[in-house]
């Protein structure tokens, strides 16, 4: 056999599996299948379900790698806000032991408010 010929077999194979691989795609998205036997459409449907339960296998298998990830998430966030809890409870005593004259004392500023009409302004010319 050439290799002409040997290429035209198997261009003619290819294109049949793609008329199959056509024919099975378009019977899964439900199309013509007027002509279908029970069989066929049993086999169809088997194959529907069998996708089906990978799908919601997969689907399962994502959700749960998915909680455990947030599951990790909540445990180093609520060992860190022990810890925050922790530092401020220290601060907090710390300033509690503080003479009074090493905190901050409020201070009295002064303000000059005027309720009242402006005082006359004199220029100096």
């Amino acid at each position: 056999m050439n290799p002409r010929q040997l290429l035209k077999e198997e261009t003619a194979t290819l294109y049949k599996k793609i008329e199959l691989l056509d024919d099975s795609k378009r019977k899964l998205l439900g199309e013509n299948l007027d002509s279908c036997s029970t069989d066929e459409l049993e086999d169809v449907e088997k194959q529907l379900e069998r996708s089906l339960n990978n799908i919601r296998t997969r689907k399962n298998l994502l959700f749960k790698e998915q909680i455990d990830q947030l599951k990790g998430q909540e445990k180093k966030l609520t060992k860190e806000n022990i810890e925050l809890r922790k530092k401020s409870e220290v601060l907090q005593l710390q300033l509690s032991t503080l003479p009074i004259q090493l905190l901050p004392q409020p201070m009295d500023v002064e303000t000059a408010l005027f309720i009242g009409l402006p005082e006359p302004r004199t220029t100096n010319v």
